[in-house]
């Protein structure tokens, strides 16, 4: 927990002790529903929720925005940013059915008023949004096409409307057959620690 205050010292009292009940929460349904493997749950703060967070030092979204988490498995990194963003709503969409329970029984728990959990596969979403957001759920060419039509037109936030993906690894290749106007930022430069080392956040501008 200290971690999180390290980087977001301005926390508000609600959230800090939304922050510091998460881990007792996932703890809880991991060892009912596998949601986090085992080995990450001593680094849960870094490897979870701080890297999750590493959205929030690239954008900061505007009170009233929406933002669709696709593939979001227990949550990552839909609730960690609804705790953040208590004005934004996260609708966090998974297709397997018993990661959407955790993410909504976490939720209610915390009393986030902002989160919708929905067991769906993202080709199955019909609104728009602002902002889609997602953490290492396939390729960024194959993810592209899940995100068709789901952005809203109008841009309310300090990055135009597009996609905030949470990735590791050797991004240039991976990015090569993308048309979208894009840029990689390195968390790297913004936390300190061997896991972050070769993380990103890679942000698509979906609005041309």
């Amino acid at each position: 927990m200290e971690l999180i205050l390290k980087y977001f010292p301005n926390l508000t009292d609600l959230q800090r002790s939304q922050f510091e009940r998460l881990q007792e929460l996932y703890l809880f349904w991991n060892a009912q529903i596998n949601v986090i493997s085992r080995k990450d749950t001593e680094e849960f703060y870094e490897r979870h929720v701080l890297h999750s967070l590493g959205i929030a030092k690239i954008m900061e979204f505007t009170p009233g925005s929406s933002v669709l988490d696709i593939g979001t498995g227990g949550g990552f990194p839909g609730i960690p940013l609804a705790i953040l963003f208590p004005e934004v709503q996260f609708h966090l969409v998974d297709s397997i059915g018993k990661k959407i329970k955790v993410v909504n029984e976490v939720a209610q728990a915390l009393d986030l008023k902002n989160v919708r959990g929905t067991h769906a596969r993202a080709e199955e979403i019909k609104e728009q949004f602002d902002f889609i957001v997602s953490r290492a759920v396939t390729a960024m060419p194959a993810f592209l096409p899940w995100t068709k039509g789901k952005f809203l037109k109008e841009n309310k936030n300090p990055l135009p409307n597009g996609i905030l993906y949470l990735k590791g690894g050797d991004l240039k290749e991976e990015m090569a057959p993308v048309k979208q106007s894009y840029h990689i930022h390195s968390l790297q430069k913004i936390f300190s620690g061997e896991f972050f080392e070769t993380k990103a956040v890679v942000y698509v501008n979906m609005t041309k």
